[in-house]
């Protein structure tokens, strides 16, 4: 079956390195013109734009901390391409540092959950507006695809801050997913165990780490992020026409070995 997306606008946060990438290029490919996210990688973001076509792509410096930046994002890809069609939350902090909950800074916790959590939730607030605009291609009007963890299902020790983020999002895809489905907006998520990312590259680096994450995952390696970005590409097509408030485990059956 041939997954596309032609004709539709994406906006993908944290679109230039790992899992943001790789979606990017799947995106484009696909059909779609996208708008992408970035804080720091301008070089790599600028090089995903020529590489992508800059008629096809444009990358947007924004740092997705709290609410304040998301709503201007959002009117930046309706700027570039004329609407927004796809909201794909990729952007996300995992502090690498185990800390145990009673030594576990105030300053980290709401680190985590300004980046991980509060810009999610504007994001959603101001794409869903944007969509509920829109003419409808159908019945559809728009797809939210959120990027979860396994931490989200069965928690991650010495990272309890990170957990409750993702926690948090599939609590949201469970509840917009029912209260958007009259408007035609489909919401999923997409729940990674470990991928061989630039987040993960300490953990997977450390031969005693290593040993233990892979002793973790049925399958014996960690993902590729195009083994993440291709489902979450599936779940904005037609293909996954019946399906919203999902969470789709992508982690090797990981989650399933506690």
């Amino acid at each position: 079956m041939h997954l596309s997306l032609s004709g539709k606008v994406a906006l993908i946060t944290g679109g230039s390195r790992g899992i943001g990438s790789a979606a990017v290029r799947m995106f484009v490919a696909a059909g779609a013109r996208v708008v992408f996210s970035y804080e720091k990688s301008k070089t790599q973001a600028d090089e995903l734009v020529k590489e992508s076509g800059g008629d096809k792509c444009a990358a947007v410096a924004c740092n997705l901390s709290g609410t304040e930046t998301a709503q201007a994002l959002v009117a930046s890809a309706v700027k570039h391409f004329g609407r927004l069609d796809i909201l794909v939350a990729n952007h996300g902090v995992w502090p690498a540092e185990n800390v145990p909950v009673d030594q576990m800074d105030d300053s980290q916790w709401r680190r985590t959950l300004t980046v991980n959590l509060d810009s999610v939730f504007a994001l959603i607030k101001h794409s869903v507006a944007q969509m509920k605009k829109q003419e409808k291609s159908g019945r559809v009007a728009g797809h939210i695809v959120l990027v979860s963890s396994t931490a989200g299902q069965r928690g991650e020790a010495f990272h309890c801050d990170y957990a409750a983020t993702k926690g948090a999002l599939i609590s949201m895809v469970k509840g917009l997913s029912t209260e958007l489905a009259r408007d035609g907006i489909y919401v999923n998520c997409v729940a990674p165990g470990w991928v061989d990312t630039d987040m993960s590259a300490a953990a997977l680096n450390d031969p005693k780490s290593r040993a233990t994450i892979f002793a973790t995952i049925p399958l014996g390696r960690v993902a590729k992020p195009e083994e993440i970005a291709a489902p979450i590409l599936f779940l904005c097509t037609p293909a996954a026409g019946f399906i919203t408030g999902e969470v789709f485990n992508v982690n090797g059956g990981a989650v399933l070995a506690g």
